[in-house]
């Protein structure tokens, strides 16, 4: 019964979802608002479908009723209640379940938030959903179908791999499932305004929160499968550059990118191609994580087993930069006219080095993923490259990372004056360099630790002294203490001070990683 509820919703929900592409399309072909209504009903429709699905696993999981194949593989009747519920994400169909139950959420929350706004990017944004969604369901119903039964039915079940037995298994796969899932929201707009044509700014500030929130998700999901390896693995480290936690991390360096460049967007109305190229690149590597992590064609610890869905993951992965870049090249004539740089000494010149060696790690921390597969092409064996080849490429990439995060955000837009510079960096620039010396003479003699450790100094003083600065205007202005002083400057620039807490949080990881 279990089973029958749960795969008929399923197949339900896809029905729903290829309406909800549909409807759009109808909608802008014969002008009528009821194609509109019907599609944010599919979405709708999807959620509770879906939802019911996902329940219906839970259950089966909790009750450890083995006629399903999946719980009979994800558990035990000695299995604690709470790695019962784990199990959902614990192998192939389960997961894929997982992420296409965050997917509808997420739109779902996107329908009720905008059921009154973006009335032209709106029909768009939810077919895009659907077109994600309809892909999802189609996999789950008929290619890894989580509620196939099994006969006979085995008395008890073989359980969860006993690594997965861990706290950190109820987090860390949640985490970064929504962090992936939650770039589905800006790629969506933006596929949106190309779609209509109207590639302002507009799409990037309604999805700013939506893209911070995925983004910290990501980050989290990251942190807390790090700490897993750390503790669990035995790897002797918390990172060991494995095909898998690359496919997390690569996802990470484009939103990282995006977050940054959109701010030149919105104030100087630049780089709206390079935007909307990182989007894309973002949302694209979520499906090819998944790829890598449930097609079995890279060696790796946390892959799921082998299974049919790697050559739909591709075909769909194909797909998504195909449309996706075909329509940035439709629209190619709408994003020519832009504002140049007025110097290479300025905010938005930081911001683009920024994003110039965010993309550069990516682009080297992918070609070393996916070299065993072009070895094995082009030699007929995989070989490796390891963990020497990403630590040798990427650190010189991150510390040049660290220097800018210093620079970016005290340094003025379109052009610095050497006043600017002399003001913000004299006395950050001078305390990191008394520092590097002190640490030198203490016999911190190897180059790479003693730089990164003076960058993080100058990062650390380049902060303070700018909210020293800030600080003592309020209080010279308003009479405000150091307390009051802080969360008034909070409170009226919660992007510069969110940012802050963000750079001092990249300084203690950078500091616990030297």
């Amino acid at each position: 019964m279990t089973a029958a509820v749960g795969h008929t919703s399923i197949v339900l929900a896809l029905l729903c979802a290829l309406w909800g592409v549909a409807s759009p399309i109808l909608s802008a072909r014969l002008g009528h608002e009821r194609y509109y209504t019907a599609a944010r009903a599919a979405i709708l429709g999807q959620f509770l479908l879906v939802t019911l699905a996902a329940s219906a696993l839970i259950y089966a999981l909790v009750t450890t009723d083995f006629s399903i194949r999946y719980v009979a593989f994800n558990t035990t009747r000695a299995t604690p209640v709470y790695y019962r519920v784990t199990g959902l994400w614990g192998a192939l169909e389960g997961s894929l379940l997982l992420w296409e139950w965050i997917l509808i959420i997420f739109s779902a929350v996107v329908t009720w938030v905008y059921s009154q706004r973006h009335r032209e990017l709106m029909p768009w944004v939810l077919m895009i959903f659907s077109i994600v969604s309809a892909f999802f369901l189609a996999v789950i119903g008929f290619v890894s179908n989580p509620f196939e039964t099994i006969s006979p039915v085995p008395l008890d079940g073989r359980g969860l791999n006993p690594l997965l037995e861990d706290a950190n298994m109820m987090t860390h796969p949640p985490l970064l499932y929504t962090g992936f899932v939650g770039l589905t929201v800006p790629f969506a707009f933006a596929m949106a305004a190309l779609i209509i044509g109207k590639i302002d700014e507009a799409w990037i500030v309604t999805t700013r929160r939506w893209t911070i929130t995925a983004w910290f998700f990501l980050t989290a999901g990251n942190l807390v499968g790090a700490w897993w390896s750390y503790h669990v693995l035995g790897w002797g480290g918390y990172w060991a550059w494995d095909p898998v936690e690359n496919a997390a991390f690569m996802p990470w360096l484009p939103a990282t990118a995006f977050l940054h460049s959109v701010q030149v967007q919105e104030r100087r109305r630049m780089l709206k191609v390079w935007n909307l190229s990182l989007i894309i690149i973002a949302f694209s590597l979520t499906i090819f994580g998944t790829f890598l992590t449930r097609s079995g064609i890279l060696s790796s610890i946390h892959a799921f087993s082998s299974g049919p869905v790697g050559i739909f993951f591709l075909g769909f992965l194909a797909f998504v930069l195909l449309g996706s870049f075909g329509l940035l090249a439709y629209r190619s004539d709408m994003l020519k006219e832009q504002p140049e740089l007025d110097s290479m000494v300025s905010r938005e010149s930081a911001f683009l080095l920024n994003n110039i060696v965010l993309v550069s790690a990516l682009f080297t921390i992918f070609l070393g993923t996916i070299f065993p597969l072009l070895s094995e092409t082009i030699a007929g064996t995989q070989v490796s490259v390891g963990a020497p080849y990403f630590n040798s490429v990427t650190v010189p990439l991150f510390l040049l990372l660290v220097f800018l995060m210093g620079v970016g955000p005290m340094i003025a837009w379109r052009k610095a004056s050497w006043d600017n510079l002399k003001r913000n960096f004299l006395w950050p620039s001078t305390g990191a360099l008394v520092f590097g010396i002190a640490l030198f003479l203490w016999k911190v003699r190897d180059f790479l630790p003693l730089l990164g450790f003076t960058l993080l100094a100058f990062v650390v003083l380049t902060i303070f002294y700018d909210t020293g600065l800030a600080l003592r205007a309020r209080r010279r202005i308003a009479g405000e203490g150091v307390i009051h002083g802080l969360v008034t400057l909070a409170q009226r620039n919660q992007r510069r001070y969110g940012g802050v807490v963000v750079h001092l949080g990249v300084v203690l990881i950078v500091l616990g990683i030297g």
